[in-house]
């Protein structure tokens, strides 16, 4: 009787786990397909301008996201640091939690905005750093145009990161969720009039989609501190308080368990990169053809992302307040939760491959048909790996509540750098495979990940019952 009553309180926990892990995802993964959309809303307008302008802006997009991977990953830092601080305030005598929050949160604006800088000034001159890397000159020089316009919206884009990331250890997600849905309805007009012109004004092409995505980055910042100063129960926070005196110890912190995150991502990030500057070398058709598949399966991708997010605040929460065994749960069941929903996206990119592909190019462009078909096959492959991504994704982000991303950052690396992009090349090039070659060694490069990251929570969450491993981690 005694066992069955056990069990009975072991599958509450569990339900009751899940039920509040689906309740913090939901509004954060539909906040990262909101913020995902942008960029496609911007890949469809100017795949229908041109398949040049397409592939420029997915060149330009690459190098873009690969540049902003540091001061991003210390703004995502502020999710760990801000969860732990928040469980700690559950310990006896665990008073000051608000101010420890403060400060955590505004040491991870100040590290971001640090690492900012030499982002700007790489972006600044792509151009000539996409000539060097052996791209044709008219995609760089549209790739250059829209990055000088499109590169200021890092700014605002890295602070509200940090105050989503607030939000995420406060449980209480839905702002950053209503201010991103509006800037999917700002950024298609305005996109929209930039790129071709209306009602007499002129169209400005490729700057034009920069300078909304700019504006509209800067204002979803600036309605998102609206929302949290106006909350009662946010607004105690005080986020921004005091925000030009710097905590040294503080920033350290951030740096420290921020610049792992920035390593990891800067590794999956530059890996699709390379493959979108490996795809150049076979013309602007195969480099539209990634952006079709990229766009797509990062659609997809940011439902797990956003499940990863959850779990790294639940963690964080429980890890902070010395609850090992609850922390532990809280990373198994967003695991099982993302791989669900991936296992469930690979079955739908498999079997609307060509439909998807197709959406993305115009009727009347010559290379349309070619970049449609190329596209699918991409799409397939891009299918078949979902569940292996979605699960290093979530259990990547169940380590990071444990403020566990050094080893992490170094798994990344012998995964993506260490198998996938080598075996992509020589499937690519010697093996003669071509475009479609390079994504199935990305797809072994991220099953690798997978695997390694997976085992790696495995025997944190498994010694955490045992002396709080998790404490240590």
């Amino acid at each position: 009787m005694a066992q069955d009553a056990t069990g009975t309180t072991t599958r509450r926990a569990w339900r009751a786990e899940a039920w509040a892990t689906l309740a913090l995802a939901w509004p954060i993964a539909l906040t990262n397909l909101s913020q995902h959309a942008l960029a496609l809303t911007d890949a469809v307008i100017l795949g229908h301008l041109s398949t040049e302008a397409l592939a420029a802006a997915t060149l330009a997009a690459n190098l873009y996201w690969a540049a902003m991977a540091a001061p991003l990953g210390t703004a995502l830092a502020a999710t760990p640091i801000l969860a732990q601080a928040r469980g700690a305030g559950r310990l006896p005598g665990g008073r000051g939690w608000l101010r420890q929050m403060r400060h955590g949160a505004r040491s991870a604006l100040w590290a971001s905005l640090a690492l900012l800088l030499p982002s700007l000034l790489l972006l600044w001159f792509a151009e000539p750093l996409l000539l060097a890397l052996g791209q044709e000159a008219g995609l760089a020089a549209l790739a250059g145009t829209y990055l000088r316009t499109f590169m200021w919206g890092l700014i605002p884009f890295c602070g509200f990161i940090v105050l989503r990331g607030f939000l995420a250890a406060m449980e209480r997600p839905a702002p950053a969720l209503w201010i991103a849905l509006a800037g999917i309805g700002l950024n298609l007009p305005l996109c929209w009039l930039l790129v071709f012109g209306a009602f007499g004004w002129p169209g400005l092409g490729m700057a034009g989609a920069g300078i909304a995505g700019t504006l509209v980055n800067l204002l979803m910042l600036l309605g998102l501190l609206g929302l949290v100063a106006r909350d009662r129960g946010l607004g105690r926070v005080r986020i921004l308080g005091r925000f030009w005196r710097p905590d040294g110890g503080r920033l350290r912190e951030a740096l420290r368990i921020g610049l792992p995150i920035s390593g990891s991502m800067l590794l999956e990030i530059g890996v699709f990169s390379a493959a979108a500057i490996a795809m150049g070398w076979f013309g602007a058709v195969a480099v539209a053809a990634h952006a079709v598949a990229l766009q797509t399966a990062g659609m997809t991708f940011m439902v797990p992302l956003g499940i990863g997010q959850a779990a790294t605040a639940r963690v964080g929460l429980f890890a902070g307040a010395r609850e090992h065994a609850a922390a532990a749960r809280a990373g198994w069941v967003a695991i099982g939760l993302g791989a669900g929903f991936m296992a469930a996206m690979a079955l739908l990119l498999v079997a609307a491959a060509a439909p998807i592909a197709r959406a993305f190019t115009g009727a009347g462009d010559a290379h349309s048909a070619a970049a449609a078909a190329l596209g699918a096959a991409l799409l397939t492959i891009a299918g078949l790996f979902q569940l292996a991504d979605g699960a290093q994704a979530v259990a990547a982000g169940a380590l990071r509540g444990l403020k566990d991303t050094r080893v992490p950052m170094l798994l990344a690396a012998l995964g993506y750098w260490g198998i996938g992009m080598p075996v992509g090349l020589l499937l690519a090039g010697p093996a003669g495979l071509g475009p479609e070659g390079l994504w199935i060694g990305l797809a072994a490069g991220l099953g690798v990940v997978a695997a390694l990251v997976l085992r790696r929570w495995w025997r944190l969450s498994g010694d955490s019952v045992d002396q709080g491993a998790i404490s240590r981690a």
